[in-house]
């Protein structure tokens, strides 16, 4: 996977670095390339790997946050949220008895 490694966001973009930096972990975990449980990289570190500045990556991540597609715990990290279980749907299954 070293071409998503050397994706950059165009700055000369009409949208905005953070969204395009949000759009490209967004269509990563859309298509399974980050598995629900990944932690994502440090804030620096994918500031780094995407040749912006940690505020940025803090934004990109808040939008990711916003759309329900990663959850962050404090000192732990960033991580991609896990799709919802079967067993947490309040929908009975045919032929339960209550």
């Amino acid at each position: 996977m070293p071409d998503e490694r050397d994706w950059r966001p165009d700055p000369a973009s009409h949208v905005y670095v953070y969204l395009q930096v949000a759009h490209h972990i967004a269509d990563q975990i859309r298509t399974g390339r980050l598995l629900a449980g990944a932690r994502l990289p440090a804030e620096r570190d994918l500031a780094e790997q995407y040749g912006v500045a940690v505020n940025t990556i803090r934004r990109a991540v808040r939008d990711l946050r916003d759309q329900g597609l990663v959850i962050t715990v404090p000192i732990k990290g960033t991580f991609v949220r896990p799709d919802p279980s079967p067993n947490s749907s309040p929908v009975t299954e045919p032929g339960a008895t209550d």
